[in-house]
């Protein structure tokens, strides 16, 4: 193509698949993303990579799995000399940036040093931390640190409008990264203004379930009183209205702009999200040991680009999030040869009108440290190294994962099966380096860089009752009232 098609890829923080009207959802207020699912097309069957925010999104970005990006967990650390995690590393938005387009960052990144702008970005305004309260929050712009006063939301919306305005003035192509830390936790009424909160007063929210406790919840999940989760809810199910609303104004610009036919539109989130499913609040780690339920891993995915694909379609076949980068680059036309070996298939020609397969065995895989998980249309197979627990799943009879049936022995030989399918795999992509299978990966946070990557140091922390262990093996102890932040 002659002219370079812009890009805006909006990205949530813990947004499950199961939480927009366009998927089914009675309760959430979501008009703009269903809009833009109608006038484009959805993804009924789509993959994070890993149920955490970290890792599952240097995947988006880079195309590697964990096992070869090296960051295998949510990342505690966020001061301004911190290690750039993907430093070396190729994302699809250096390539960009390398193809002649200027490109920007709004909201949240995570992955390492946020004080520095990296990957290709030329203006940046960055979370400090991984998320956290949504007033007052401390945010980078690029490379000063300030306070926004602002709502959060509207704020990584007006600085992501700023920089459309400013590439449409110089008719410069652009990407845009726009990044919010909602609809991530905290959830209380003193977080998300008023009319928000409002618009869901007299909801029952029975898109919730309010399943019994789950025996592997962390101790951090909730309990409370139905009044108590209702207000949760509300925080939950308002942030991602607050969404919406910043994806309407942006929407809006572009059309004032005369850009929207000229601009490709991509909504996902980093990973899933129970929000009582399966008695969890959280996503993978939110038990102990990790879990990959379809509701932690399974996200939504929304492409629109006007006038250019066809309207309203809905995709059935499985997908995952290490097949953003190809599909980004072949949709824009860019070549890349990678160095190494990735895992994701470009899903464009799907885009561009041909016909699903759906007869083809399409394999999605998944990894939390040493949690990885295999999953085809009828079967999901979780191997914990070294020892277990296992699980299978006949998602075909069984969509909800309520009967584990690794112990059954009739199924003995479809858990063979999916466990050498799942094992080949990995071997064909794991970079024994920093080979998660062999972390120490307990789901409350990574420090330093994995495997012979690092210095020796990097230390992986977990909530286990009222202690917290690290991979030396030292203790430390909390108090059992103590509050621990969580900016995962």
């Amino acid at each position: 193509m002659n002219k370079k098609t812009n890009v805006v890829f909006i990205l949530t923080d813990d947004q499950g698949y199961w939480s927009l009207g366009s998927y089914g959802n009675k309760d959430v207020i979501s008009p703009t993303l269903d809009k833009l699912a109608e006038e484009g097309v959805r993804f009924d069957n789509f993959f994070c990579v890993s149920p955490v925010c970290s890792p599952a999104r240097a995947s988006i970005f880079t195309g590697r799995i964990p096992s070869q990006h090296g960051v295998h967990d949510w990342l505690d650390e966020h001061h301004n000399d911190t290690v750039e995690y993907l430093k070396g590393q190729d994302t699809f938005v250096k390539v960009l940036a390398e193809n002649g387009y200027r490109c920007g960052l709004s909201g949240k990144w995570h992955l390492g040093n946020s004080a520095e702008i990296q990957q290709g970005f030329s203006e940046w305004y960055v979370h400090e931390k991984g998320g956290g309260p949504y007033y007052n929050a401390p945010m980078y712009k690029n490379g000063v640190l300030t306070e926004e006063p602002k709502y959060i939301t509207d704020a990584t919306t007006d600085y992501g409008i700023e920089f459309i305005e400013k590439c449409s003035k110089n008719n410069e192509p652009f990407y845009l990264s726009l990044h919010y830390t909602a609809p991530h936790a905290p959830w209380g009424k003193e977080h998300h203004p008023e009319e928000l909160l409002d618009l869901y007063k007299n909801c029952k929210f029975e898109s919730c379930p309010r399943d019994e406790y789950h025996p592997w919840k962390i101790r951090e999940t909730f309990e409370g009183t139905e009044e108590e989760r209702i207000d949760i809810l509300k925080g939950y199910f308002g942030a991602i209205t607050g969404v919406d609303r910043g994806v309407k104004k942006v929407v809006d610009k572009l059309e004032e702009l005369g850009i929207l036919e000229d601009t490709l539109i991509i909504f996902t989130s980093d990973n899933g999200m129970n929000m009582g499913h399966h008695g969890i609040f959280g996503k993978g780690n939110g038990t102990s040991p990790q879990n990959m339920y379809e509701t932690s891993v399974k996200i939504p995915m929304i492409i629109s680009h006007k006038n250019h694909l066809s309207k309203g379609k809905v995709y059935k076949g499985l997908y995952s999030h290490y097949d953003v980068m190809p599909t980004i680059l072949q949709y824009l036309g860019i070549e890349y040869n990678s160095p190494i070996n990735l895992p994701g298939k470009s899903f464009y020609e799907v885009l561009n009108g041909k016909e699903e397969n759906n007869d083809k065995d399409v394999v999605i895989f998944d990894e939390y440290g040493p949690v990885r998980m295999i999953r085809n249309k009828e079967w999901k197979y979780i191997h914990r190294y070294p020892f277990g627990p296992h699980e299978l799943y006949c998602l075909k009879k069984d969509s909800d994962e309520k009967e584990n049936l690794i112990d059954k022995e009739e199924y003995q030989d479809k858990i063979k099966e999916m466990r050498m399918r799942l094992e080949r795999w990995f071997v064909k992509y794991v970079n024994p380096e920093i080979d998660g299978a062999k972390e120490p990966v307990f789901g409350a946070g990574q420090k330093g860089l994995a495997g012979v990557w690092g210095d020796g140091t990097t230390t992986y922390e977990r909530y286990d009752s009222d202690l917290i262990f690290t991979c030396d093996n030292r203790l430390k102890e909390r108090d059992k009232d103590s509050k621990i932040e969580r900016v995962d």
